[in-house]
């Protein structure tokens, strides 16, 4: 029997129990919640549940080019921070409806998606609609709540996603929600959507592809030590459809709640765009089909992992990578092989992705090991303009040929 999932939490996700529907497999709900504790918290629980409730009423496309192009200085800083790639553009379409899937990373304090905003800004202009689901919490922060709606923040519900797609805008989802954005600092690279499958639901009912989006480096921006899934119980947070109550270590408190603002690590960031997935051959009614949402689930999760798994091994060890950008040497280096940083922060190469350029042997060697391979040729030329001609060389010169 598949189960509702309970939805996920964090700055941009997707995973509430009305939106993503069916999971494969139910999460094993945390302890009843001691008494005490859960009494002492009813009141602020209650005021953010009210709060929440409030906002239903109200219209949830209110995306506003104007507050977009606001923040693009903050996308852009973004960017430029992490040093952000992007791999695999063209593999959006270029219109209509498409929902992109992401894994979820970063602590309390994501950026996933100010990669795609940046570039989808650059190459789509504002008034392209692109949207984000998040859960309902984000919506009662004061001040904050209406900025998320201008920013094109939708309720992680289904009927609102249906009529996102329906409008033909693409539609970005992170189906691991709070599950996997708080996954611990030892699962860094692993797909864990916390086998929520709501989203494959979505997608089968309104027949739209589906484009892997796979983020490499941003969960070693934030070093998280547990999901405090237990904590979260205790607290009665479930109330407000929150499962965790994650600590992380805090650059420089130490070891503090995730909400506490702490520096993030300026780890070099991958984003990957897969080839959209097919599932056209699928009817609508296939979503309430266990088999069906498996086979879909282990597909999609399949891709992602192996790409993340190629770009880990590219890359171990994203902070030293970015590190390693910001020496003289290696920007240098950029320059001359003619890459380019668009306005928006994000790395983009002068050469189309689809081109491969052949390297020489030499090409691949570090720096030291070319500057010797010079140094040795330059005094092997030397050497030779220095030394006496041979008895060959003089006959060759005066046109004779030696006996």
């Amino acid at each position: 029997m598949i189960k509702r999932q309970v939805r996920g939490a964090d700055v941009i996700a997707m995973t509430s129990r009305s939106a993503t529907g069916h999971a494969v497999k139910h999460l094993a709900s945390p302890p009843s919640p001691p008494g005490e504790l859960a009494t002492l918290l009813r009141p602020l629980v209650d005021t953010i549940d009210a709060t929440v409730k409030e906002q239903l009423s109200e219209d949830p496309f209110q995306r506003d080019p104007k507050v977009v192009e606001l923040m693009l200085p903050l996308i852009r800083a973004i960017n430029r921070y992490f040093s952000t790639e992007i791999r695999g553009w063209e593999n959006l379409p270029k219109d209509g409806a498409v929902l992109i899937v992401g894994n979820h990373s970063g602590g309390a304090q994501t950026t996933d998606v100010a990669p795609l905003l940046g570039r989808w800004i650059e190459d789509r202009g504002l008034e392209a609609p692109l949207y984000m689901l998040g859960y309902d919490l984000l919506f009662a922060y004061p001040m904050v709540g209406p900025l998320w709606r201008k920013l094109g923040l939708l309720r992680a519900n289904r009927a609102i996603a249906k009529a996102a797609l329906k409008r033909g805008a693409a539609t970005v989802v992170f189906p691991g929600g709070d599950h996997e954005v708080f996954r611990p600092w030892s699962e860094r690279n692993k797909i864990d959507f916390g086998e929520h499958t709501g989203f494959i639901e979505l997608a089968l009912a309104a027949r739209v592809p589906v484009v892997p989006m796979t983020i490499h480096g941003a969960h070693q921006s934030t070093i998280v030590l547990t999901r405090g899934r237990t904590i979260a119980g205790w607290m009665g947070l479930e109330r407000l459809h929150i499962k965790v109550f994650p600590f992380i270590w805090n650059i420089p408190l130490g070891v503090t709640p995730a909400f506490v603002p702490s520096l993030q690590l300026p780890a070099k960031v991958t984003v990957q765009f897969g080839k959209p997935l097919d599932w056209s051959r699928y009817r609508p009614e296939k979503a309430m089909d266990p088999g069906v949402v498996r086979k879909c689930y282990a597909e999609i999760t399949g891709v992602m992992q192996k790409t993340l798994d190629a770009v880990a091994q590219e890359r171990p060890y994203p902070v030293l990578s970015r590190l390693n950008e910001l020496r003289p040497a290696q920007i240098l280096r950029r320059l001359l092989r003619g890459e380019t940083r668009a306005a928006n922060g994000v790395q983009r190469l002068s050469q189309p992705p689809e081109t491969k350029r052949v390297l020489s042997p030499r090409a691949h060697q570090p720096l030291r090991t070319r500057a010797l391979a010079r140094a040795r040729e330059r005094r092997a030329v030397h050497s030779r303009a220095t030394s006496p001609p041979s008895g060959s060389a003089m006959a060759l010169e005066s046109g004779r040929l030696p006996p």
